[in-house]
Formats: structure tokens, sequence, C-alpha cells
């Protein structure tokens, strides 16, 4: 089943897409998607539900980020072996994490905003994980009954704050706006093979990702299983799994986003993500 959240920013309703592409409202079965409402069991029963007897949401809708409360961002470096060479960058023998602020946090097709001082803007799509249930010590056999569903996730960053003077990944990838998630969660009963989903990211129309979740270093189960191992994952935590190769960084020469250009990117299944890239204005 594909869940969502549709509405202003900070006003967002949860619903579902019905089998003729429809949004349909679940409001009035729940107050949001997040908290023990993610759990899979939970998920499942709300799978049920007649589509006929909820309301279409009429008109064009914003989507927000699918899924509320999330409380950290753990993303995973350098798990495609072919973007660790693009880089310039050793593939680790085990898992590399950091965290994106959740502050960072943006809706699917929202703009993206460079912050102040930008100069080197770059894109990475993503399979995302959205944890369902509280995992702790996890074994990679258990992975699956924490999932409540998968994602796009697009890791913006800005290599200059990442790598240049002190290079801190989470300072070059927590501007906000920086971590589109969506459209949809996705339940794992749609996604029989996580490790076998076609990846791609557009800029200006212009193809510069391609891969595939088969060739992750570390797979879905890995990574729940290693991450959980060193700090609880809370439902409606998001892991970022790693990009494939064809970053701005990687380019000869590098390649930079600036405002006015734009990204499409998606995951087979999973939808697609479209960002306006603008200039950081103050407000006011």
């Amino acid at each position: 089943m594909k869940f969502l959240r549709y509405g202003s920013p900070g006003d967002e309703k949860p619903g579902f897409i019905d089998e003729n592409g429809r949004i349909r409202d679940l409001s009035d079965q729940l107050t949001d998607l997040e908290g023990v409402n993610l759990e899979p069991e939970r998920l499942a029963a709300l799978a049920k539900f007649d589509p006929s007897t909820l309301p279409v949401v009429e008109g064009t809708m914003r989507m927000g980020v699918p899924v509320a409360g999330v409380g950290k961002i753990v993303a995973v470096g350098l798990n495609y072996r072919d973007h660790a060479e693009e880089t310039g960058m050793d593939l680790p023998n085990e898992p590399v994490l950091f965290s994106k602020a959740i502050t960072a946090l943006n809706g699917p097709n929202d703009p993206v905003i460079l912050p102040k001082g930008s100069t080197k803007g770059d894109w990475e799509v993503e399979l995302g994980i959205v944890i369902g249930r509280t995992a702790r010590y996890v074994k990679r056999g258990e992975a699956a009954a924490h999932i409540a569903g998968y994602t796009v996730f697009n890791d913006v960053s800005e290599r200059a704050m990442q790598l240049e003077g002190t290079g801190q990944w989470m300072k070059g990838k927590s501007a906000d706006t920086f971590a589109p998630v969506g459209p949809w969660l996705v339940t794992p009963d749609e996604v029989p093979d996580p490790q076998n989903l076609n990846i791609w990211l557009d800029v200006n129309g212009q193809r510069q990702q391609v891969g595939n979740t088969k060739t992750m270093e570390f797979g879905v189960h890995h990574l729940i299983s290693y991450i959980s191992n060193h700090m609880k994952l809370m439902p409606g935590d998001i892991i970022a799994t790693g990009t494939p190769p064809g970053v701005g960084l990687g380019k000869s020469p590098p390649m930079f986003l600036k405002p006015g250009d734009e990204m499409r990117l998606g995951v087979e299944g999973l939808g697609e993500q479209r960002q306006k890239v603008i200039a950081y204005r103050p407000a006011g």
C-alpha cells in the first residue's frame, strides 16, 4: 500500500493511494502516520479498509514528508562501490554512518534552498527505509519485521561545507530543505525485493545518476541490524541507504547545483520527486 501525507506544511493529513491513483483521506481513522500507527500490523489493518468508504481528496495537493514524528535521520555514506570510486574514497569495511538534522526534512516536490554561502550544492538519490517498530540489537534475520516501508530520499549536500575546512558531513548535509522524502511510504508487501530496485536522478532533464540497489555494499537488513547495534531505532526514524554514482562532485569537471536548476528523481515502485533549486533569501 502507498501511504502519504498531504496538505500545507505543518498541517498535513494522512492518506493513501487507491487502485485508481486517487488520494483517499485517512484522517478519520488515525491522527497521523507516526508512532504506533507505523507498526506493520497497524498499516496492514489500514490496508483492509474499503477505499470506497473513505473520502477522495479532490484537486492538486502538496505532498509532505510521508511520515510524521521523525526522530532522526541516519544516513549511510559510500554504500555503492562505484560511487566510492568516483569520489576518490575507499570502500569501507563496515557502514559509514552520519546524521542529517530533522530540520532538513522537506516535502518531495518542495523547493530546495541552497544555504547562505553555498558554492557546491549536490544531489544524491537514495532508497529510504522507514522504521515501524523499536529496533535494538536486531539480528539480520529479524530486520524485516521492523520496517514500516520504503520511500525515495534525496540526500542533498553542500560539498564545500561537507569536505572542506573541518570537513564535517553533518554540517554539509543538514541545511534546511536538504532532506526531501516521499512522495509515498510504500509497505514491504509492494516491494518484494528491496535489493533489486532501479534508481535514477535527472538535473534539468539530463540523466545524471543511474543505479540499482543490488549494487549496495551493505543491504537493507544488514543496515538495520548494524545501526540498531549502535543506537535504538524508533518508529518514524529514516535510514538513507546511500547513493549510486553520478553525483555532481564526481563529474569531470565537477557540476554543482545553481538557482533555477530542477532535480527529478525516483526509485522503482516508490514514486518520483521533483525539486526546483532556489537561493537562500533572508526573511522580510
